[in-house]
């Protein structure tokens, strides 16, 4: 996927974001690209014991020991199996990197600023701090993701420290 002279120049601007989509029981979520740092493929990872049911383990990456959350759980879902689709999606949030575990990664999107809508405005009763927004793109909607919120508020300790 090529990108313009023209989107460059707006994506500077700050006037388009851009995020890896991913796919979770049927609902499309996005990460922003810029607190991506690289996407996997499902590797061998290391139980912890005693760890929070969200944290599926920890990996090596490159002699970098990073937990890894799966997102199911964190968000409630249940379990799923893990196929070729499965992906970590790694981000880094608060200077830590960490590892997401997803059932397939869609796609990187491009969009307006403006068919960003805050969630405030449109879902009662959600918590603000893990929605970043709820993007506008043609006839989808991509929830996107506070990730640094989504992963330490309450729970910070079970991944704080890895």
């Amino acid at each position: 996927m090529q990108i313009t002279a023209d989107e460059k120049e707006l994506i500077t601007e700050g006037s388009m974001i851009q995020v890896v989509s991913f796919v979770l029981e049927d609902v499309e979520y996005g990460v922003d690209i810029l607190a991506v740092h690289e996407i996997l493929r499902y590797p061998e990872i290391t139980r912890l014991p005693n760890a929070p049911d969200f944290i599926k383990g920890v990996i090596n990456l490159r002699g970098n020991v990073i937990p890894v959350v799966d997102v199911r759980i964190r968000f409630g879902f249940p379990k799923a199996k893990i196929t070729e689709l499965t992906r970590i999606i790694v981000i880094e949030t608060n200077d830590k990197l960490v590892g997401l575990m997803v059932d397939n990664v869609h796609q990187v999107v491009r969009m307006a600023q403006n068919s960003v809508d805050p969630p405030g405005e449109l879902i009662e009763g959600v918590s603000e701090e893990y929605i970043m927004g709820i993007g506008r793109l043609n006839d989808r909607l991509i929830i996107i993701l506070n990730m640094s919120n989504i992963l330490f508020i309450e729970e910070d300790k079970g991944i704080g420290t890895a």
